[in-house]
This record gives C-alpha cells, sequence and structure tokens, in this order.
C-alpha cells in the first residue's frame, strides 16, 4: 500500500459563478473562516443543580476572506462595487477547490449565496518593498464540501 500524504495548502483556486474561471480572477494568495460550528442553547434541569442540557440549534459560519494581491482591473471587483457602493445586493456563489499536482480539484467547498462585507487594501508605504494586498470579507450562508 503505498503511502499517504496530505495535500498541500498552497495549490488552490477560487471561482465565483458569473466570472471566467480562467484569468486572475481565480488567484488567491490566501482563503479564512471556511469552517462550520454548531450552535447550541443551554436550558437548565428543573431540580438538577449539577448540569445544564445542551441542545443543538443551528449552525453558525464566520466571514470568508479572501486576500490577493491587487489587481487594477477586475470582474470580481465589479461585483463588490456593485454590492458594498451601489447596494446592488446580489449574493453568488463561490467554489473553492484544493488542487493536486495535475491541477485537478480534490475538494472542493461550495460556498453558497456569498456577498461581499468588507473590502480592504494593505497600507502603501514608501519604506516596504511589499506587493499591495487587496482582501475581500464575504458573508455567505452555507457550503458543501465534495471530495473526488
Amino acid at each position: 500500500m503505498p503511502a499517504y500524504y496530505p495535500p498541500v495548502g498552497f495549490h488552490f483556486k477560487v471561482e465565483l459563478s458569473g466570472v471566467a474561471p480562467d484569468g486572475n480572477d481565480v488567484r488567491f494568495s490566501e482563503v479564512s473562516g471556511l469552517s462550520v460550528e454548531r450552535a447550541t442553547e443551554d436550558i437548565a434541569e428543573g431540580g438538577e443543580n449539577r448540569f445544564v442540557q445542551k441542545y443543538p440549534v443551528r449552525n453558525k459560519y464566520p466571514e470568508l476572506v479572501l486576500k490577493r494581491g491587487l489587481l487594477v482591473r477586475s470582474a470580481l471587483w465589479d461585483w463588490v462595487e456593485e454590492c458594498l457602493q451601489n447596494d446592488e445586493l446580489t449574493p453568488r456563489d463561490l467554489d473553492i477547490k484544493l488542487l493536486n499536482e495535475e491541477h485537478q480539484p480534490l475538494i472542493t467547498w461550495h460556498v453558497q449565496k456569498a456577498y461581499p462585507t468588507k473590502w480592504s487594501v494593505s497600507d502603501l508605504n514608501a519604506t516596504s518593498n511589499a506587493v499591495v494586498v487587496e482582501s475581500l470579507q464575504f458573508f455567505y450562508q452555507s457550503f458543501r464540501q465534495n471530495r473526488s
């Protein structure tokens, strides 16, 4: 049996519905906030003071954050601008694909009904030799995970 090697975390791409999957809009340097947590509600047991009952309520998803070098022209930015500055909120689905060495998806996280909640750019500093990085933050309702 061959040895198992976990996938690397730096070979991935992000695809947004309605934006062509090839080109610079799929390239990000960082994705964070892809997690789910089951919220619970504490109910005190009547007459029993030693513990409380925990009941599941709903899933909670943190905001998704995507980071990349600043693009001067971008279809993704056009959508973010429509949502944040023009108040034309149109949720879209995104796919985060972890790729293997042949550039084929190992795992795809299908993020549902995402919309931007924040855009920021790194500090501009004349004494630094750093690339300008834009951060895009999204709210999303849920995600599904598909494994190849």
